[in-house]
């Protein structure tokens, strides 16, 4: 029983439960009943798992493998280098081609069109419009910050009209097949006429420069809105119309909760079209109805034969339309479907 009791006293010091040196050589100096052989083996065991301790305490602990520094590190690399691959080309690509147009500017306006400026002389011209776009000198000289808000506030009344009566009348058109056959042919006749052919029109009914333009803008961005909204509802799987009717879904309730979400992304792509086409529209509008507006601005530096005043117009006009696009785009994919 002693040599037992001795052997496990022993045990417990060789896996590190008593670490005491002087304890050991007491173990094994009060335990004479065991064997040479049995006391040899048991120090190698001390001896052993001495050194596994001494190592453990030598080497430091690795925890687990922090994410982004060992786990999956070469697959994110890859990806954040093709990404920056894909912006660097996409960077390069805008770059030549706005230094080619660049250079075509420079060649028509040495070789053709010495009155047209230079791209430096409108660099300038653009310094000093943008360092002071909000200034007011009357009511006809304003700045182009001025200028573009005018714009805006147009564009958004005579658009959100637009929206407002081409869903509606889309729907209508869209479910009947009757009022769509009555009704297309007028569409076509009228979606073709140009804004500046509506305008005297708006001018005679309204005798008012601000409602004039809004009618131009809502006449002429109205029809794709109509136009995508009874594609929508024609394209509705006749599923979907089946179980309304088992439903007993009818009006406000059938268009909420069947044509609405199902015509969705094709509505969202008659906006997208209306809005770029209320924006082309203004200017147009603006430069033959006077007033505040970046169209007028445009028509009023062409009096002053400030040509670069002109260009910079254009590029900001340009602007605007790139971040109604990148906008409308991002909405659309938004409530696009996927199968």
């Amino acid at each position: 029983m002693a040599k037992d009791t001795g052997l496990k006293h022993l045990d417990e010091i060789a896996k590190g439960k008593r670490k005491d040196s002087m304890e050991i050589n007491l173990s094994l100096s009060n335990n004479s009943s065991l064997s040479m052989d049995e006391g040899v083996l048991l120090e190698q065991r001390i001896a052993i798992n001495e050194e596994g301790s001494t190592e453990s305490r030598a080497r430091p602990q690795s925890g687990p493998a922090k994410p982004g520094i060992n786990a999956g590190n070469p697959d994110r690399l890859k990806s954040i280098g093709a990404g920056a691959a894909r912006l660097l080309g996409r960077a390069f690509c805008v770059s030549l081609s706005f230094a080619v147009a660049v250079g075509i500017w420079s060649a028509i306006q040495s070789r053709f069109a010495p009155d047209l400026p230079t791209p430096a002389q409108t660099w300038t011209r653009a310094v000093e419009i943008f360092s002071e776009p909000f200034y007011d000198g009357g009511p006809n000289d304003k700045g182009i910050g001025w200028q573009l808000l005018y714009s805006l506030g147009r564009v958004a009344a005579g658009f959100s009209l637009a929206v407002a009566a081409g869903i509606p009348i889309g729907f209508i058109i869209g479910t009947s097949r009757l009022i769509r056959q009555g009704l297309d042919p007028l569409i076509q006749i009228l979606r073709p006429v140009s804004p500046l052919a509506w305008l005297p029109i708006g001018l005679l009914v309204f005798k008012s420069v601000n409602p004039s333009a809004i009618f131009v803008i809502f006449i002429t961005s109205i029809w794709p809105v109509i136009l995508n909204t009874a594609s929508g509802v024609s394209a509705i799987p006749k599923d979907y119309l089946n179980v309304a009717a088992v439903l007993r879904f009818e009006g406000l309730e059938m268009a909420r909760k069947i044509l609405l979400p199902a015509t969705l992304p094709h509505i969202v792509t008659g906006m997208r079209l209306s809005l770029g086409i209320a924006w082309m529209v203004i200017v147009a509008a603006e430069m033959l109805t006077g007033g505040i507006g970046i169209g007028f601005f445009i028509w009023d530096e062409w009096n002053n034969l400030n040509v670069a005043s002109i260009i910079v117009a254009m590029g900001l006009i340009g602007g605007v339309g790139i971040v109604f696009e990148t906008v409308m785009n991002r909405i659309q994919r938004k409530f696009q479907y996927h199968d």
